[in-house]
């Protein structure tokens, strides 16, 4: 019933605003009409009267000329009447003349100064406000044989006009009103007769007895709905957040605890000796590590990756085999040993020349080489064994990392044909004009079509993928389940946004801001009203960091009150270093950090500090805390989980993040100060908005974030994918059950 008085009421308002707009329009209209009439009844007047008005003009004939005008009044709409002499004289007028008209007035009108010839002498009209009510008024010229004797003068009452509006306005007021009291009633009981049938006829479909086809779709996608709403709401009992004990219940509840197999190239835990014979344990700079490795400490199971540390061999068992995290043993890291020349053309060559900068637009030419892309296949069939081995069921879920396994999936499928295989492209994918630059974009579609989901990061990313499945490759694309459909298989294609652990484990390590901030400042010997800006990066091109210490000497060139005070922090972990691109990358970030501090330097004070080296995470978390903005000027990225990390280290709710719009992440942490970083101008102007806000807007901004980054934390990415897996799983033992039996029986008759 609500409703229906809410669409009422929103019908009479819409009603009531047309019936306004149309008073105005036909008022308008009828206003000119009247004119038009009253213009035109005036000329009729003085030329039906014309030859009488010439005869009686002369001076002995004025009082015949009275009486003529006294005549042209008798019309019912001519309420007075003047004759004005060609000087602009009054010759006679009716009684009812208005005295506020006057001959020289209207004379300046009808006889131009510009033009005081005969044939200049035009009509006038105007409408005059006098105390008794509107009038219109009209000048008409009086010509004999090309001489002008002078003009009339003809008032006319417009109350008839006044009247006839008012009548015209009540009409469409109650024309209007019933219009809309029958549109409201013949919609409300429309709407009701029509929602009760339909009602009826859906509750008949849920039931079993309707079997109207417009009614399928439906069906259909309430199913669906229903479906990922369990997925979503599955081992929530308590209606928390996504947890670590959410997570366990999760994979209890629909894999039974089955282990997880994960294959990525980089390990989450590296053994290296250091020069002086010690082994030590080393985190790698890794978004991929710091989202995957929370998951395998609560689900348990096996990590495949390259033993690329130099101690690797030594603490590993015979198979490669070591149990991690030290003191914790959650999980198992099951090493890969490669070559030097395997490792230099699957990694460094096919994975991070050819690939790398194929899906970033950070203009860098790909480069193909045919010896790379034959360590690149052998690498990934080394990889799939190594599945093989570790599983310890027909149909294991696998997790495959990242654009070093393109062709993982397929291999894996060959020998694991009921294997649930999700593969996560943890970088862009390019649009399909690009990727076919790849000579072997063929083989690597092919690859990616065996996994049963394909993750990436943004929706844009799944559009660009099945363009490039589209262009490329015979297959079906099923736009309602958003797959792939090849030789009988799908594969589903979907966005799962990743994100960090909630609460990051590391920040127990950490002390407080407030120690944090002086530590850091002690160390980098800055005063206490210092300000401190911090970008935390692996050395790539495609971070933009050449771009971020440009805008911070712009910063400095446009903000001259930030000199001597402002000092950035770039915490930078060299990052292969055998391409050539990334020692040039090097070496120009050093020449631009030299030349800003050799600039704006002064004394003791240097505006850009360069900490190239291997930073651990508690020592990150120290410098995001400290700080009092962290800028990501990743020029193409797929996530960036450093935006993240330092919305997770401000428990005190206070720093800026200034963050790429070319980043996956601002499409979520939307409170950032988003910025191009191509545009420097734009980028320093928001260093300097950081720098200026105010701790309460600080606030408002990191606690919308941090609330964000908590409920979309890393535990529901996983969950999201496990679930989908999970499903897919049930569905395919389903599927695999039934053809057995049909088989079965085909068999024995």
């Amino acid at each position: 019933m609500r409703r229906a008085i809410r669409f009422v009421l929103a019908l009479v308002v819409g009603l009531a605003l047309v019936t306004w707009v149309v008073l105005v329009v036909v008022q308008q209209t009828t206003r000119a009409w009247f004119e038009k009439d009253v213009n035109l009844r005036a000329q009729l007047a003085v030329s039906g009267a014309r030859r009488a008005l010439i005869s009686h003009w002369q001076e002995e004939q004025r009082a015949g000329l009275q009486e003529l005008l006294d005549e042209i009044t008798h019309d019912e709409r001519i309420m007075a009447a003047a004759a004005c002499g060609a000087d602009l004289t009054l010759l006679s007028r009716t009684r009812e003349f208005p005295e506020q008209i006057s001959c020289l007035e209207l004379g300046m009108h009808v006889r131009p100064e510009t033009d005081t010839s005969d044939a200049a002498w035009t009509s006038w009209t105007s409408e005059k406000s006098l105390p008794g009510g509107n009038v219109h008024v009209s000048a008409i010229p009086v010509i004999d044989r090309n001489q002008a004797l002078g003009f009339m003068i003809l008032v006319h009452d417009l109350g008839f006009v006044e009247r006839r509006e008012a009548k015209t306005r009540l009409f469409l007021l109650l024309a209007f009103g019933f219009l809309a009291l029958a549109a409201s009633a013949v919609t409300v009981v429309a709407a009701r007769v029509s929602w009760r049938s339909w009602s009826n006829d859906l509750r008949r479909l849920l039931r079993g007895g309707s079997q109207r086809p417009e009614f399928q779709p439906l069906l259909r996608d309430v199913r669906e709905l229903v479906e990922r709403i369990v997925a979503e709401k599955d081992g929530d009992r308590e209606g928390g957040a996504w947890t670590p004990q959410r997570l366990k219940q999760t994979l209890n509840r629909y894999l039974r605890g089955e282990k997880v197999v994960v294959v990525a190239n980089r390990e989450p835990y590296i053994h290296e000796r250091s020069k002086n014979g010690e082994i030590r344990i080393v985190h790698p700079a890794s978004g991929l590590v710091t989202a995957i490795e929370p998951i395998m400490r609560a689900c348990s199971g096996v990590w495949i990756a390259h033993g690329s540390g130099s101690a690797d061999r030594e603490t590993a068992d015979r198979h490669g085999r070591i149990r991690v995290p030290p003191g914790e043993e959650s999980y198992l890291i099951r090493r890969v040993w490669l070559s030097p020349e395997e490792e230099k053309g699957y990694y460094f060559g096919f994975a991070n020349e050819g690939l790398w900068p194929l899906c970033h637009v950070a203009h860098t030419r790909p480069i193909f080489r045919s010896d790379d892309w034959k360590h690149y296949r052998a690498v990934n069939q080394k990889f799939a064994d190594a599945v093989c081995d570790e599983v310890d069921s027909k149909d294991p879920i696998v997790l495959v990392q990242d654009y070093h396994f393109a062709l993982a999936p397929r291999l894996i499928r060959e020998r694991l044909p009921r294997a649930t295989v999700i593969m996560f492209w943890h970088i862009p994918w390019p649009n399909s004009e690009r990727y076919g630059i790849c000579p072997w974009r063929n083989e690597l579609l092919e690859g990616m079509l065996g996994a049963s989901i394909l993750g990436f990061h943004t929706q844009y990313h799944c559009n660009n993928f099945v363009e490039s499945i589209d262009r490329y490759l015979e297959a079906r694309i099923d736009r309602e389940q958003n797959a792939v459909v090849q030789r009988g298989r799908s594969t589903l294609v979907r966005p799962y946004p990743i994100s960090l652990e909630w609460p990051i484990r590391w920040l127990k390590k950490v002390p407080s801001v407030d120690e944090c901030r002086t530590s850091v400042f002690r160390e980098l010997n800055l005063p206490q009203d210092a300000l401190l800006g911090v970008g935390v990066d692996r050395l790539d091109y495609t971070k933009g960091v050449e771009e971020r210490l440009l805008a911070v000497e712009r910063l400095l060139e446009r903000f001259p009150s930030f000199r001597k005070r402002f000092t950035f922090v770039q915490l930078a972990a060299p990052s292969r270093t055998v391409i050539d691109r990334y020692r040039q990358l090097n070496e120009s970030i050093e020449q631009v950090a030299a030349r800003i501090n050799e600039r704006f330097g002064h004394g003791e004070y240097r505006p850009v500090v360069m900490l190239r080296a291997h930073h651990e995470p508690p020592t990150v978390f120290r410098y995001y805390r400290a700080a009092d903005l962290c800028y990501v000027s990743s020029l193409h990225d797929g996530m960036n989980l450093v935006a993240k990390e330092f919305v997770a280290a401000r428990e005190d709710e206070r720093g800026v993040l200034v963050l790429s719009q070319f980043t996956g992440a601002a499409r979520e942490l939307t409170e950032a100060l988003i910025v191009n970083p191509y545009d420097l101008d734009e980028a320093s102007s928001a260093l300097a908005t950081a720098l200026r806000m105010s701790t309460e807007e600080q606030h408002e901004r990191m606690r919308s974030m941090r609330s964000f980054v908590s409920e979309f934390n890393v535990y529901r990415w996983a969950g999201r994918m496990l679930v989908d897996a999970a499903r897919l799983r049930s569905r395919d033992r389903l599927t695999g059950r039934l053809a057995d039996h049909i088989t079965a029986v085909v068999g024995a008759s």
